[in-house]
């Protein structure tokens, strides 16, 4: 049942976008090149992975987590 609800989805969405619009098509292309720089781009550059980097082990880490949470930085 799962697997014809999906076919019937994608069967949808790939007919909607076949017969869509250069124009539309155009959006869509910027959409998603906005979406890449977002989610890829800006997260290597502005949004470092903090725990990973400061600390070694998982314990360490959860603690580190557990601590802050419990007393927040004043």
């Amino acid at each position: 049942m799962k697997s014809k609800f999906l076919a019937r989805a994608w069967h949808l969405y790939y007919d909607g976008f076949r017969s869509m619009s250069t124009w539309g098509k155009q959006v869509w292309i910027v959409i998603l090149v906005k979406l890449f720089i977002m989610f890829f781009v800006l997260r290597l550059f502005f949004f470092p992975n903090f725990l990973k980097t400061n600390f070694d082990t998982d314990e360490e880490r959860g603690n580190h987590v557990l601590e802050n949470l419990v007393e927040p930085v004043k």
